[in-house]
């Protein structure tokens, strides 16, 4: 029998060790984004938005380690610029989308009878929209602008939120803590906020990470696009809109933004499932 038990045993630690390996990378790389975000002005070697006309377009080299644009913009100052917009506008609506969608779930899947119907009938109604294309017209009518995409972003992705809380709220509504709270007289806002949110918060958590992800690629679309950030603004999604015929000339300055924006959603997915598998696993989830 202890043949049959070690081997499982080290597989499961090799499987763990893998695991904890990759989420502190993630967790390194988003930290590294967020640093930038922060304190990206101190160390970029260049100013972001400076142009040299004269130097023009030019290949990476000691001075521009990614080279310059048509304008003689540094692209490594830029991009280093561009991690302020990548970070904040999916923080917002990551924010955003878990105070409406987690307080609607759970107002849902607590109170239940009208208030649910109602509260499920305007989701669908909102799943039933083209997200994007809603985006593109609306941005398109006033002409564009982030925080004009920030707040759509947020009233698309709530209703996603709000389904995914209801159906865990339901799940934990009929259990003996309930009930116990309900028996010592405690309101209903009380029971949700303290009792039941707590426990389909690892939940809300991985949801959160995932629709970072999408709205950091949703608004790199929007700006590609020309819905997005202002012209010459450093954005990622923009840069890339900018330097795509540039492509054969310098290519690390279209590729390194787009890798970027993939680098970052996929850290931020995976750094959301070790977070939900740890929670989970201490016990978050009765």
């Amino acid at each position: 029998m202890t043949d049959l038990v070690i081997p499982d045993q080290a597989g499961r630690r090799r499987r763990f060790g893998f695991a904890g390996l990759l989420a502190v990378t993630c967790f390194a790389f988003l930290g590294l984004i967020v640093v930038l975000a922060v304190f990206g002005s101190l160390v970029a070697p260049h100013d972001p938005g400076a142009q040299d006309l004269v130097l023009g377009l030019t290949k990476p080299s000691g001075d521009h380690w990614l080279g310059t644009d048509e304008l003689g913009r540094d692209v490594f100052s830029r991009l280093i610029a561009g991690t302020r917009t990548a970070l904040v506008g999916p923080v917002v609506i990551a924010l955003g989308s878990i105070v409406i969608g987690n307080g609607l779930g759970l107002l849902a899947g607590y109170r239940g009878g009208w208030l649910d119907s109602v509260i499920m009938r305007c989701a669908d109604l909102m799943f039933s929209l083209p997200s994007l294309l809603v985006i593109i017209v609306v941005a398109g009518t006033f002409g564009g602008g982030y925080w004009l995409s920030v707040v759509l972003l947020i009233a698309l992705n709530a209703p996603f939120d709000a389904r995914i809380i209801r159906g865990a709220t339901l799940e934990q509504a009929p259990r003996a803590y309930v009930e116990a709270a309900k028996s010592v007289g405690l309101s209903d806002t009380k029971i949700m906020i303290r009792h039941i949110w707590p426990n389909v918060a690892p939940i809300a958590v991985a949801n959160a990470c995932l629709v970072f992800a999408g709205s950091l690629v949703s608004l790199a679309g929007l700006s590609f696009l020309g819905l997005g950030v202002a012209p010459g603004t450093p954005d990622w999604g923009l840069m890339v809109s900018e330097g795509r015929s540039l492509l054969f000339t310098n290519p690390v300055g279209v590729l390194a933004p787009a890798a970027l924006i993939v680098l970052t959603a996929t850290a931020m997915n995976l750094s959301g499932d070790w977070v939900y598998d740890r929670l989970s696993a201490q016990g978050a989830i009765r």
